[in-house]
């Protein structure tokens, strides 16, 4: 009885509509549950977003801030105007997003490519010759060229990136697509962002590290959410994918993949009070880096995340990978395998993971002693992991036993502290994958 009233509650959870009354009118067109979806707030005790005030959004929008857009340009109107200051309109708004909107839809309303928005002082080709590590060394590119590197970027975000401004609720009908469109919430509080699919975030301008790593690295400028500096966030029931850009499909320089993506939904700079719920994660590679870097500073006390009821399918890393924050890190369901995959849960400097009744579909070629990787934290709480290794039987695993017998130095078992902000009991860790692949990702709320 006990499970069945568990699992009963996590599916309400999943689906729960509540809303203020009364709700003004929507934009003509919308259907009465998708006005309903607009104006629901984080329900109470759900992960960290929860704390002290909740995370409502834009439920108290006035009818003249909620809008339906199809457009890039109507995407900005919607959020305040201009792109360079909304995020500072701090006005309640909700935004309904139909069909698909490209990041590099253009004033007319034609596609731009790369080379539209590139510096005329900069080529690829150029700056591949350029810095060659053969030819110019070990030291970060500089002078002329990446300076005009640096210009096609600023070109690049002023055109994609789309800010946005506090207690803003953006919600997808169905089938809504955001595409080269990294979304910004940067110095803000009280967002929600719910039902897209984010496809293709990608940099056309990735700058080359040789000192990251010991081969070095192509890095690039966008994830697809980047919540920085900001509070009480809700990204629930999204799909992250790049899309028909994958980045194995990328060329190779200087000996290392051409990275044109960073990371899906990265938490950084002292963000914090953000709940991540029902997302499904595909193909991706860098995936949800919580905390910006190992120096000891303002990200302490910080970086408070939930990570709950998501599906990883087929990821490689940062399933999170977590440094200073209490990340709360349950009930997800892990699809993991393939040559390129690396690790799930990356225990950073001073981070307090707390991992419960997390479930790991395996490929035969991961070993459960793998899924852990000690970016130089020191512990955490892990407990109700269960793990279906290839065509076999599934089983609980001690994912921190496991690591700790394949790795030096060992990890500890208690990150410290223990969650409280939970909406719901926790299910049977073998029910996570059954309930975790119904309901997560963008087309599964009732609109």
């Amino acid at each position: 009885m006990r499970t069945r009233t568990a699992a009963a509650a996590l599916l309400a959870a999943a689906i729960t509509i509540t809303v203020p009354a009364p709700a003004p009118a929507a934009p003509a067109g919308l259907s009465r549950a998708a006005e309903l979806l607009g104006r629901q707030t984080l329900p109470a005790n759900d992960g960290w977003a929860a704390e002290g005030a909740g995370t409502t959004g834009g439920a108290a929008a006035t009818p003249d801030r909620v809008r339906l857009v199809r457009t890039r340009a109507e995407l900005v109107a919607a959020l305040g105007g201009d792109n360079a200051t909304n995020a500072a309109d701090a006005t309640p708004k909700i935004v309904y997003v139909a069909g698909t909107i490209d990041g590099f839809e253009g004033p007319d309303g034609t596609t731009l490519d790369c080379a539209d928005l590139a510096d005329p002082e900069y080529s690829l080709s150029a700056y591949l010759a350029a810095y060659d590590p053969a030819v110019w060394g070990r030291v970060d590119p500089s002078g002329p060229l990446e300076a005009a590197r640096v210009r096609s970027v600023a070109a690049q975000t002023r055109q994609t990136q789309i800010n946005v401004g506090s207690n803003t609720t953006i919600v997808g009908l169905r089938g809504a697509r955001l595409t080269g469109l990294p979304l910004m919430i940067d110095r803000v509080a009280n967002v929600i962002v719910r039902n897209l699919e984010l496809a293709d975030a990608r940099d056309c301008f990735p700058a080359w590290s040789p000192t990251d790593g010991d081969a070095g690295n192509w890095n690039s400028q966008y994830d697809q959410i980047s919540v920085r500096r900001s509070e009480h966030v809700w990204v629930d029931h999204n799909t992250f994918t790049d899309g028909d850009n994958p980045d194995s499909g990328q060329p190779v320089h200087f000996g290392r993949p051409y990275q044109v993506h960073d990371g899906s939904l990265d938490v950084t700079h002292t963000a914090s009070l953000v709940t991540a719920s029902w997302n499904r994660f595909v193909g991706r590679d860098k995936l949800m880096l919580i905390g910006s870097s190992n120096t000891v500073g303002p990200d302490v006390g910080r970086l408070r995340v939930t990570v709950r009821h998501n599906l990883f399918d087929g990821d490689l890393q940062r399933l999170p990978r977590v440094r200073f924050g209490q990340v709360d890190v349950h009930e997800n369901h892990y699809r993991l395998g393939g040559p390129d995959f690396a690790y799930a849960l990356g225990v950073g400097v001073q981070s307090a993971i707390h991992a419960e009744n997390n479930f790991f579909t395996l490929a035969d070629d991961v070993d459960p002693a793998d899924l852990l990787h000690d970016w130089g934290g020191t512990a955490l709480t892990e407990r109700g992991s269960w793990v279906r290794p290839g065509e076999r039987r599934p089983r609980p695993v001690d994912l921190r036993a496991a690591y700790n017998a394949a790795h030096e130095p060992d990890l500890g078992g208690d990150a410290g502290w223990t969650p409280t902000l939970r909406a719901a009991p926790p299910l049977p860790t073998p029910l996570v994958p059954l309930v975790v692949g119904a309901w997560s990702g963008a087309g599964r709320l009732p609109l």
